[in-house]
């Protein structure tokens, strides 16, 4: 397998570009199957999760051209609906956590659908209940094979419903707002998400002749359309990165330009890196990060310890608690990580705690960090990255880190960063790739 050998404690500087947002890919790549007329994407990612979808929707059937690295053109012309019952779609389907979001488009377009157990990070349990219960409220009926572990879905006869989510899920609410956009008559959403990227797909739906209402809200009123129609989309810049690479420039003293990050879309992600003493500002659209030695965590107003929490949008991104508990590690002053929405996100302490970071881990949910303020580096040890967001902060320790870092299973990592390596030596890292076998333990 690969990994990456990383020399760190070096001191980086340039510009470095956002890739496309992965989590938006997603959806609007499974939202072309809604018509048969063309649609241009661009700002895709290069990345395996988004690039295993295109290939599943061409094995579909979609007429798929690749414009350039980041733009394609799909036309879901003529979709071989046979092929949800091949063992291809099983093995290809199963291998994908993104391949649920295919679901509500052929629903609403064709009025059935297959899926098999869908697979992906492992962060704990992460429930397609929502998607379901949705699709039922609008006259879907589904039956799930145990022993295949295939969902089998019937929409013939979708009509709009009112829908209260059980959980604001981002890819629930979007299958379900992709399989509502051609149902009969008018559905409303309540408890929606309604994180950027969901408000992306909404404004493309609508460009395409659906017609969707409360955008940026958690209620969404959709009105039925007989058919869609093309167009063209562009994709906001992920902000999962963006944050990455604010806490990336602090750990590591570097002076660091972000390009193009659509701030007006980042929400309160950069208020918490500021709560966490980061100096940065913004120059156009771009973040200008100078170095800096030191940065202080503030407290709470009554002097009490500052705590840092996700929860549903506009909350606080769980994909960044990681890499805020990583910056944390070299900051002055303590924060506690409270994880609320996944259980087991916060495993990776440990392989922290074995470079020299002073972390508690309270319960599953909660960390709490004493920030060292670089009284001493983190030293460089193995490690094996156990999901995207862990990788990507474990990458970030080791940079900042004395000495040779190795990190293994880089191939999580790789779902969801393009080209992570080569972006990072141009700003002057010491990465390299290398085949290696993970230890057994």
């Amino acid at each position: 397998m690969n990994a990456f050998e990383i020399i760190g404690g070096k001191k980086l500087k340039g510009e470095i570009h956002p890739q496309g947002a992965k989590n938006e890919a997603l959806q609007i790549i499974a939202a072309v199957l809604l018509t048969d007329q063309k649609i241009t994407v661009s700002n895709i990612p290069d990345i395996k999760d988004v690039n295993k979808l295109i290939e599943l929707l061409g094995d579909m059937g979609v007429h798929i051209e690749r414009l350039s690295k980041d733009t394609y053109t799909f036309q879901a012309k003529n979709i071989d609906l046979k092929f949800f019952s091949s063992d291809t779609f099983k093995a290809k389907g199963g291998g994908l956590r993104g391949s649920i979001m295919i679901v509500g488009p052929l629903l609403g377009r064709f009025g059935t659908a297959a899926i098999p157990k869908p697979g992906g990070d492992k962060i704990g349990r992460r429930r397609l209940d929502t998607h379901f219960l949705g699709f039922e409220k609008l006259g879907a009926k589904f039956v799930y094979d145990n022993k295949k572990e295939f969902f089998n879905v019937d929409a013939t006869n979708l009509r709009g419903a009112y829908i209260l989510l059980d959980e604001a899920s981002v890819t629930g609410t979007a299958n379900i707002v992709m399989a509502a956009v051609l149902a009969k008559g008018k559905t409303t959403i309540y408890n929606a998400a309604c994180e950027p990227y969901l408000q992306q797909l909404c404004k493309m739906l609508n460009r395409m002749g659906a017609k969707i209402t409360g955008l940026g809200s958690n209620l969404l009123t959709i009105e039925g359309v007989e058919k869609l129609g093309g167009t063209e989309h562009r994709m906001l810049p992920d902000m999962i990165e963006i944050g990455s690479f604010i806490g990336l420039a602090a750990m590591t003293e570097s002076e660091i330009t972000i390009k193009n990050v659509c701030y007006s879309e980042l929400g309160v992600i950069p208020e918490v890196f500021r709560k966490l003493g980061i100096k940065f500002e913004l120059k156009g659209d771009d973040i200008y990060i100078p170095s800096q030695k030191h940065y202080v965590i503030e407290s709470f107003i009554d002097g009490s310890m500052l705590t840092i929490a996700d929860s549903p949008w506009p909350g606080f991104t769980p994909d960044l608690l990681s890499i805020v508990l990583v910056v944390a590690t070299q900051a002055k002053g303590n924060v506690l990580i409270h994880q609320k929405m996944f259980e087991s996100r916060l495993f990776f302490v440990d392989k922290l705690i074995d470079m020299g970071a002073q972390i508690i881990l309270c319960d599953p949910h909660r960390a709490t960090v004493n920030g060292i303020d670089k009284q001493y580096k983190l030293r460089g040890i193995s490690m094996t990255s156990p999901d995207i967001r862990a990788g990507v902060s474990l990458l970030i320790a080791a940079l900042s880190a004395e000495g040779k870092s190795t990190i293994f299973n880089i191939e999580q990592i790789e779902r969801g960063y393009q080209d992570i390596d080569i972006r990072l030596r141009a700003l002057g890292a010491q990465i390299k790739r290398v085949e290696a076998y993970a230890p057994s333990h």
